[in-house]
């Protein structure tokens, strides 16, 4: 087709081939109606990168192949997998099994991913790649998600890659979205004319050409295609109803015309090409033999235009396709299948076989659907979690026998909630609960209902959904009935205060009647009990139960009971509640290993939020600034909605107040339209913390008072040594004694450093005299040994405070130099200023942070070099951050040049943050 009137679109696609080139990676999408162009520019772009010296390599997807995972990636990356050797064993894996030739478990697809990333990046360096993918609305799910995880991170590397997809499509491209775009308009009228009159290559009346033009609206495909199936008489300059149909379908009709005039054996074989997607001709050939059909009958397909045949069936067009397949009446279309499976080797393609098989079904068939659930099972295992959801939605509609098909529905539904298809699945919900199902799935089927209920929402409806299905499993399924009234408990913390009436008590009393726990418990029972007995029994009655579940969690170093992170966030503010800074540390540090181990891209995210959280309270803010920065690059390559709280967290301790403020309207707003009462409450924990450092005590009470009066999980611990600190502060010492009380019980019942020092300063903010100074030495003392460092610095800052106020300046300047020297170093900003003043009020001035060469890193680039100054590799540290080898010397030669450095050796002779 014409590049005529696209000289604007081969200087975008010039550009992003100079990128890449030039190793700084080029990705386009190029969006269009069909017909448009989109395929004519690829081949254009494909000749213009040969000529610069590329490698081209090219993959399509096709309409009918959305069902099989990892289908188009496989196709792009088959003749690159000479080079698969030089991947680490993982990633090599990870493409082995996702392809299918190789077995092992179902790798994450952002593994794949990397691995795929890895793999272009081997090519791209023996010279400059394009990879083209064409049709990309009807790629399958997982090659779409990998290829758009590769796009996102293409940094420094010698690879460009060009996606184009018809635009408006009904199919699902969320992967692509906010990729840098291209989109297609029609020719202008003066090149719509010109290639319309090179078209037709007769002069035209010129009543007839501006008609054509105006119905073509610049559609170059229209242009050239509609005049060979107009009549006659339109040409001669006759009179023609107007058609409404739209550009692409008209000339879907017109080719559909054309193949209806061919002979029936060159129609049957055109619709069995049509029905195969993979363009085999040998595969081709054999259903004309079955068939009892020449092979010569193609030929009159081939003189008009509408297929090629050479190593592959190629259609003129993907319209060519779609135009014969729709044409052919139902039982022609399942003729067609039915001889694809037929010569398709169940050997070499099974479930490509059971995929024509149960095309071909007319109504039900036992045996068709069973071959397609065990094709589910092999997509599964190969990673394809929407493929094989799609196969057991077909088998259960092909089956049956009532009772087996709605099992099938059942097992469905729950591998497209799997997924990340919920409404998908609730529809399924409705034909499995159509068909008779034991009491188990019945039980089973409401469970799910309530798990896709607390995933759209985390709202207050969940809570009960899901003590509702506990209650049905109970007598069923005891540990599963345990596992979901843990969860129900879970949704309870999300609902907070924004759920009806006392939802938290009244699911712990509810969680009371569930079955016992088994002998041994798992963590997750030990769990369950110690929550019961939190809301119901009191804080002091839990806490026996809840240290073993987290010393259970903590010692289980295969990771294999919390399902790496399923019970993660629920551990951590359990941790959080008790003080237990080592459990907090250690289960998110493991969570955070285990997910880049397994390749985990969707878990990771949460994992490094915790961990973020975490080194927030440990004073290590580079490094929680390294991995949010990590956490929002990975969420905006998976498209995942981004975790806010530690980035809250990290702006409130620095003391940004306008960045604070902006962060926390966008979050209240967003978690009360979802019901999501927690993560209010952890709006305000922030402000708590956030005006405490700036020294606005009443802001800082109104905060921490309401996080007291809701009492929830490891806010309300949290909140009362900075309720007592503000209380204080601000002349309410009231507040601050009932604080007190419920902070000096609860610490003796953890018994933990970091509870013990809390209650000491704590005490020591409301006393007065000797007993004062006692208590300021104990937290110091016990704060020391912990993890806390904010908590050891503001220890001294309160302690130099109440020096300088008794008058003892000498004694206040020690304290609060290595009050402010602590927050310096850390960067909490607005405390170390607070320090600062107190210092100044001593008559010395504090000493100012001396610029360090690393000021000048970014996070990632910090976190990069930590990484490198432990000796790992330009491979290690890619595979840990999800980068290729490139991109990380690429990042390497930055921080070699604003460090002033020649060596990576130089880099562990640095002192980082």
């Amino acid at each position: 087709m014409s590049l005529l009137g696209r000289r604007n679109e081969r200087a975008t696609i010039e550009q992003v081939l100079a990128r890449a080139q030039a190793g700084q990676g080029g990705v386009l999408v190029i969006r269009g109606e069909a017909g448009i162009g989109k395929t004519a520019l690829l081949e254009d772009a494909r000749a213009t990168a040969t000529a610069m010296g590329f490698r081209a390599e090219y993959a399509a997807g096709v309409e009918s192949e959305t069902q099989f995972a990892f289908a188009a990636l496989h196709q792009l990356c088959v003749p690159l997998l000479d080079r698969a050797a030089a991947l680490p064993d993982p990633q090599q894996a990870a493409l082995g099994v996702a392809f299918g030739i190789r077995d092992g478990a179902a790798p994450d697809r952002f593994l794949v991913g990397l691995a795929t990333l890895n793999l272009l990046a081997e090519v791209a360096e023996e010279g400059p790649l394009l990879c083209l993918v064409e049709d990309a609305q009807w790629l399958d799910q997982a090659s779409a998600q990998v290829l758009a995880f590769v796009a996102r991170r293409l940094v420094a590397e010698r690879i460009a890659l060009v996606f184009a997809l018809r635009d408006p499509t009904d199919r699902d491209v969320r992967p692509f979205v906010d990729l840098p775009g291209l989109r297609l308009d029609g020719l202008g009228q003066k090149d719509a004319r010109t290639l319309l009159a090179a078209a037709v290559g007769t002069p035209l009346d010129d009543v007839v050409r501006d008609r054509i033009v105006a119905e073509a609206r610049g559609n170059p495909l229209a242009l050239l295609e509609l005049p060979k199936s107009a009549l006659p008489s339109l040409l001669a300059g006759g009179f023609e109803l107007p058609s409404a149909l739209s550009v692409p379908r008209r000339v879907q009709d017109s080719f559909q015309q054309r193949s209806g005039s061919l002979p029936v054996d060159t129609q049957l074989l055109l619709l069995v090409a049509a029905a195969d997607p993979t363009g085999d001709v040998a595969l081709l050939w054999q259903a004309a033999e079955h068939l009892g059909i020449a092979r010569e009958a193609l030929a009159p397909a081939e003189t008009a235009g509408l297929v090629e045949i050479d190593t592959r069936v190629q259609f003129r067009h993907p319209l060519v396709r779609s135009a014969i397949y729709t044409a052919a009446a139902p039982p022609d279309q399942r003729r067609a299948h039915r001889v694809l499976a037929a010569v398709t080797d169940p050997g070499i393609d099974p479930d490509r076989r059971a995929w024509h098989r149960a095309q071909a079904v007319l109504g039900t068939d036992e045996e068709a659907a069973a071959e397609l659930e065990h094709t589910a099972g092999r997509a599964r295992a190969r990673g394809g979690l929407t493929a094989a959801a799609a196969f057991m939605e077909q088998a259960a509609m092909l089956t049956p026998e009532p009772g087996r098909r709605a099992t099938r529905a059942l097992e469905a539904a729950y591998a497209r909630h799997d997924a990340g298809a919920p409404e998908a699945a609730m529809a399924l919900l409705a034909i499995a609960e159509a068909g008779p199902l034991d009491p188990l799935q019945r039980a089973r089927l409401q469970l799910l209902r309530a798990q896709i209920a607390f995933h759209l929402t985390r709202g207050s409806e969940a809570p009960g959904t899901l003590l509702d299905a506990a209650r049905t499993l109970a007598p069923l399924d005891a540990a599963l009935a345990r596992e979901t009234y843990l969860h129900a408990l879970e949704a309870s913390f999300h609902a907070g205060r924004l759920a009806p009436g006392r939802a938290l008590l009244e699911a712990a009393e509810a969680a009371r009647n569930a079955p016992p726990s088994p002998t041994p418990p798992r963590p997750v029972d030990l769990l369950l009990d110690g929550l019961v007995a939190r809301y119901t029994q009191g804080y002091e009655a839990s806490v026996p139960s809840l240290q073993r579940a987290l010393a259970s969690l903590r010692n289980d170093g295969s990771g294999s009971d919390n399902d790496h992170g399923r019970w993660l966030w629920l551990a951590c503010h359990v941790g959080a509640m008790l003080w237990d800074d080592e459990s907090i540390y250690m289960l998110a540090d493991r969570a955070v290993r285990l997910a880049r181990e397994a390749g985990a891209l969707p878990t990771l995210p949460a994992a490094l939020n915790a961990l973020a959280l975490a080194l927030e309270l440990t004073g290590e803010l580079a490094r929680a600034s390294e991995l949010i920065a990590e956490q929002d690059a990975i969420t905006r390559a998976t498209g995942a909605p981004p975790l806010p709280n530690s980035k809250l967290g990290l702006a409130a301790w620095r003391g940004r107040q306008h960045e604070t403020s902006q962060l926390i309207a966008t979050t209240i707003a967003e978690a009360t339209a979802r019901g999501e009462g927690l993560v209010v409450s952890s709006t305000e924990l922030s402000l708590a913390y956030l005006h405490n450092g700036l020294g606005n005590y009443d802001s800082a009470l109104g905060a921490a008072t309401s996080l007291f009066e809701f009492d929830e999980l490891a806010h309300s611990s949290f909140a009362l040594p900075e309720l007592i600190e503000a209380a204080v502060r601000a002349g309410q010492p009231e507040q601050a004694a009932a604080a007190l009380d419920r902070l000096t019980s609860r610490a003796s019942a953890s018994g933990t450093q970091w509870a013990l020092g809390m209650a000491a300063r704590s005490r020591a903010l409301t006393s007065t005299g000797p007993d004062a100074e006692d208590h300021y030495r104990e937290a110091i003392e016990r704060l020391a040994n912990c993890r806390m460092a904010t908590h050891l610095a503001r220890a001294h800052l309160v302690y130099g405070e109440w020096l300088r106020r008794a008058g003892r300046r000498q004694d206040a300047r020690e304290q609060l130099r290595t009050a402010h020297q602590l927050f310096s170093e850390m960067g909490t900003e607005a405390y170390a200023d607070r320090a600062a003043r107190e210092l100044r009020a001593t008559g010395e001035n504090a000493r100012k942070r001396t610029a360090q060469p690393t000021d000048a890193l970014t996070a990632q680039e910090l976190h990069i070099a930590r990484l490198v100054a432990t000796g790992a590799t330009n491979r290690e540290v890619g595979t840990q951050l999800f980068l290729s080898p490139r991109t990380i010397e690429a990042h390497l030669r930055s921080i070699f040049h604003k460090l002033d450095i020649t060596s990576r050796r130089q880099i562990k002779d640095l002192q980082l943050p």
